[in-house]
C-alpha cells in the first residue's frame, strides 16, 4: 500500500487555489511529472468526468484515465484511476485560513499489483518528493 499525504500554504483565497488546482487543463502546468491532461466527457468538472492524463514516472511513460468520484468546490476533489497498472486514488482538499491564504492538500494513495508491488517503498518516497515539488509549484503559480 502506498499511501503519500502532503501539504502546503498558499497565500490566495480558498476559491482561486481550487479552482486553478481543479481544473485538469492546469495539471501540466503544475504537475511535475504531467505531460498532458485531455477530457474523455465533455465539461465542466463533475462526479464522473474522465480525464485522460499521460505522465513520466521512473523514466517510464504511464498513460492512465483519472475518473472523478466526488467533487465539492471549493473544499474536496477525489479521483480515481479508471485503468491501468497502478490503481491509484488522488485527493485535493482545500481550506480559508483567512480571506487570502489556503491549506491545500494533496493525497495520493493505491495499492501496487503484479510488478509494480516489489517498488512500493520506493515509490512512497518519490512520490512524496515529487508532490512537494507540485504543491510548491502551484504556490509560486498563484501567489
Amino acid at each position: 500500500m502506498v499511501d503519500v499525504f502532503t501539504e502546503i500554504k498558499i497565500r490566495n483565497s480558498v476559491e482561486k487555489v481550487s479552482e486553478y488546482a481543479a481544473n485538469p487543463d492546469n495539471a501540466p502546468e503544475w504537475y511535475v511529472n504531467i505531460d498532458s491532461a485531455e477530457w474523455q466527457t465533455p465539461k465542466p468538472l463533475s462526479v464522473g468526468s474522465q480525464i485522460a492524463f499521460k505522465a513520466q514516472f521512473l523514466g517510464r511513460e504511464l498513460a492512465y484515465i483519472y475518473e472523478i468520484v466526488e467533487f465539492i468546490p471549493g473544499q474536496k476533489l477525489i479521483m480515481r484511476t479508471a485503468n491501468g497498472p497502478f490503481p491509484m486514488e488522488t485527493t485535493y482538499t482545500w481550506e480559508a485560513l483567512d480571506d487570502n491564504s489556503t491549506i491545500m492538500t494533496l493525497r495520493n494513495k493505491g495499492n501496487p499489483t503484479g510488478f509494480s508491488k516489489i517498488f512500493a517503498p520506493f515509490m512512497s518516497s518519490m512520490m512524496k518528493r515529487a508532490n512537494k515539488k507540485d504543491l510548491k509549484k502551484i504556490k509560486c503559480l498563484l501567489e
